[in-house]
């Protein structure tokens, strides 16, 4: 296992939903951690304020900033990125933008880099589609069903090229759904408990038929740093997810149960999505095998973890585009299931 003591370790996307978590592990293992983060959507707040973390704000698409946050760094953890698909149909260009050249911005500073030993690139399931078959392993066709989907599998396709180019050791690791507190976008689990909070019995939900492979963050956060050290992971493309498979309806109800609420759901076409994926549901063997990892929390321990949470903390969600599901006003904030803002 590798001593993380003293390593020098760039964590794009830091402040995210996934990104804190990895920084906070990786800073109780004594690693020295840069974070570069545009704050656009990550908050500074769920960083851990200590004496072996840097931050720099800024974007991976300003190749000047890209150039100081890389300088002397070991190892690269690259999560940031435009998450939110729903936006990602109104406008696709910033998706590439950011997704696609961002990365391939970051890939090729890291190339040149002298001091850079290993690239973890965080890919998405999405690029999968819907199942074909199931579980999905990493040999599952891709056919992305979204500007995002296609956004993210483009800078797969870069970080394998520039591995193959130059022999430059990147990994690519691909989680399917990952839920916890902290979270940063109105994801499905997110969404759920938000309307719990400031709704009686009723949820208006989209796809209810989808399924989804949720894994706890603190479990996700696990198998990237795990990357850092396995040898075998080089040059490989691996699936990060709890290997079940839950739909939307159920999830739904277990979250209810966490609540206390019961609740009846109605249909809101609009939310849903104009091209969905219907089904994705892990085959985690490979994560196991080169990672040593397995998941941890179960989603009954989760769910209670992030609903405790959301009861107790202000949610906030603020991102540079207009919400899909919001039309012309989206609520943003909420404390303990009272409405405190409205835009």
């Amino acid at each position: 296992m590798l001593n993380y003591k003293d390593k020098r370790i760039l964590v794009t996307g830091g402040a995210g939903f996934i990104g804190s978590e990895v920084v906070s592990q990786l800073i109780k293992k004594n690693a020295i951690v840069t974070v570069l983060d545009n704050f656009s959507s990550g908050k500074k707040q769920y960083l851990p304020k200590k004496k072996n973390l840097k931050i720099i704000k800024g974007d991976i698409t300003n190749e000047r900033i890209i150039n100081r946050a890389i300088k002397d760094q070991e190892f690269v953890i690259h999560l940031a990125a435009l998450p939110f698909i729903p936006d990602s149909f109104y406008y696709p260009a910033d998706f590439f933008n950011v997704n696609t050249t961002g990365s391939v911005n970051l890939l090729w500073e890291s190339v040149q880099s002298k001091t850079v030993t290993r690239f973890v690139h965080i890919s998405t399931s999405e690029v999968y589609g819907t199942a074909q078959y199931a579980p999905m392993d990493e040999n599952h066709p891709t056919n992305p069903h979204s500007t995002y989907a296609v956004s993210k599998l483009a800078g797969d396709r870069v970080a394998f090229t520039l591995h193959k180019e130059n022999g430059f050791p990147v990994v690519i690791i691909r989680p399917f759904n990952s839920y916890g507190p902290q979270y940063t976008q109105p994801y499905i689990i997110p969404e759920i408990m938000n309307q719990l909070l400031i709704r009686n019995k009723e949820l208006m939900l989209g796809n209810i038929d989808a399924t989804r492979d949720f894994t706890y963050v603190s479990d996700t956060a696990n198998a990237i740093i795990r990357s850092l050290d396995s040898k075998k992971a080089v040059g490989e493309i691996i699936n990060v997810g709890s290997g079940s498979e839950i739909s939307i309806r159920d999830l739904a109800f277990k979250i209810s149960k966490v609540a206390k609420k019961k609740i009846k759901i109605r249909h809101d076409e609009s939310r849903e999505r104009p091209y969905d994926v219907n089904r994705l549901i892990c085959n985690n063997k490979k994560a196991k095998k080169l990672l040593d990892w397995k998941t941890k929390i179960t989603m009954d321990e989760g769910l209670k973890k992030i609903y405790q949470w959301a009861t107790k903390n202000r949610i906030s969600f603020q991102a540079p585009f207009k919400r899909f599901y919001y039309s012309q006003t989206r609520t943003i904030t909420y404390k303990t299931g009272k409405k405190v803002r409205r835009v």
